[in-house]
């Protein structure tokens, strides 16, 4: 029987050992991965930096694209866990909007690795496993489009392509990822949050919009 494009087999049968075990593992691996490339990295040196034993990480996965494909799954399980629990206490459809741009960049922030990993190594995964992963992407960028379409349907913002307006969402979250190292040296995450609600939100506000600002 085949398994699904998400199942990643374990020897262990205990559900929170396989858990904390993959968690630390992962982790040592995402570093690797980052540092030396997904090809360069071996299951022995991932091993190493985990302080386990080689034949402990195969009772936990059965190959390094395991690993990999866990490490790009946990990104996008994130987004579908936190955005959603962020927006749950705001009602304005404005400051939804706001709140989903700003929870994703602060996820980012929080997994910086591994997003630098997702543009570098989605291509080396299996080709069911990238279709999983792209899938997940698009959920993720969905949640981001209701929020702008809610806007656009109440008159707080001007009718755009929304979609395409999304992956600018998306593009400039993970660029403090990708380019952490230049734009840390002038802003704070706050305040290069700041600095992309003002690029890409404000101005598509209509007057309603702006008044709701003022």
């Amino acid at each position: 029987m085949k398994a699904a494009a998400d199942t990643v087999r374990s020897l262990v049968a205990d559900a929170r050992l396989v858990a904390e075990r993959r968690r630390e593992i992962v982790r040592a691996a995402v570093k690797l991965f980052s540092e030396q490339g997904y090809y360069n990295t071996t299951i022995q040196t991932i091993a190493r930096e985990a302080d386990v034993s080689v034949g402990l990480v195969y009772q936990y996965f059965r190959e390094k694209d395991d690993l990999l494909f866990l490490s790009l799954k946990d990104v996008l399980e994130t987004y579908e866990r936190e955005i959603p629990h962020a927006l749950d206490p705001v009602a304005h459809p404005l400051e939804r909007l706001r709140v989903a741009i700003g929870t994703y960049c602060r996820i980012v922030d929080r997994l910086r690795d591994a997003t630098v990993l997702t543009y570098r190594s989605t291509k080396s995964l299996r080709p069911e496993r990238r279709r999983y992963i792209k899938e997940g992407e698009t959920r993720t960028n969905r949640m981001l489009e209701r929020c702008l379409r809610a806007c656009v349907a109440a008159g707080y913002v001007e009718p755009v392509n929304t979609q395409l307006l999304v992956y600018q969402y998306v593009h400039f979250a993970h660029a403090w990822a990708l380019k952490n190292w230049a734009l840390r040296r002038r802003y704070t995450l706050e305040a290069y949050v700041r600095e992309g609600l003002k690029l890409l939100v404000d101005p598509f506000l209509t007057d309603k919009g702006r008044r709701v600002r003022t």
